[in-house]
């Protein structure tokens, strides 16, 4: 724990003193539109995002084709167009079920998830595989987020133990990027190296950028730079 601390500390500049470790153990439900009820919400529609990947990397084409362009337009033009919405939201200050007070007047946690997807969909290569196969790096990357950070969430708010939180978080990262290597061929010294890199993604406490994007910015950095060597 204390590695972990100093590591925040000097990334981030910042100590972790009682200001951070309150934020870190801090009830969302109370600030949630719609109670417990729309913190559950939160929590389906984040972990229900695992179908995404799935669906790109086996049926993409086919999707894009029925608009008449390529998997990555179709990306783009929905990143875009969830965006330009949340551009509206921001300017008027909505919030709905299932979001947090404080995202009335910053990016919503919905909004940077759909950012870092879409980079993963874009930046991310695809191998020369077809199906499942050609998202070895892709399916893991946003399995991280969307089942890490719910989990690690949910230790924080009803144990407030940060410690177990990431102790949980590395056992869930490292059994979806070994899990990966087994089934879609992930090269094991990628899982190795990135699924620590998942869990540190959402330890920081940054005011405007939200962990759905670090968690999956952080080990997504990390795979652009190692892979001229896989």
């Amino acid at each position: 724990m204390k590695q972990w601390a100093l590591l925040i500390r000097d990334k981030w500049g910042t100590n972790m003193d009682e200001e951070l470790a309150n934020n870190l153990t801090i009830d969302h439900v109370s600030h949630s539109i719609g109670g417990l009820g729309g913190h559950a919400f939160r929590r389906i529609t984040h972990i229900s995002m695992f179908i995404i990947p799935l669906l790109y990397y086996q049926s993409g084409n086919e999707i894009a084709a029925y608009f008449n362009i390529n998997p990555q337009q179709f990306v783009s033009l929905v990143c875009i167009t969830i965006l330009l919405i949340e551009a509206i939201r921001l300017k008027s200050g909505l919030v709905i079920i299932g979001q947090r007070e404080y995202e009335s007047n910053q990016i919503s946690a919905l909004a940077w998830g759909a950012l870092s997807v879409s980079l993963v969909f874009l930046i991310v290569p695809e191998q020369n595989y077809d199906g499942l196969k050609s998202g070895m790096y892709g399916i893991p990357l946003i399995f991280g987020l969307t089942f890490v950070d719910p989990l690690m969430g949910e230790i924080k708010r009803q144990k407030k133990d940060i410690k177990m939180a990431i102790i949980a978080g590395l056992f869930c990262s490292y059994s979806i990027w070994l899990g990966c290597s087994l089934w879609i061929d992930t090269p094991l010294i990628i899982s190795i190296l990135l699924a620590p890199l998942t869990v540190l993604g959402e330890i920081p406490q940054v005011k405007y950028i939200d962990d759905n994007a670090t968690m999956i910015l952080f080990p997504l950095a990390a795979l652009m730079i190692l892979l001229p060597f896989v």
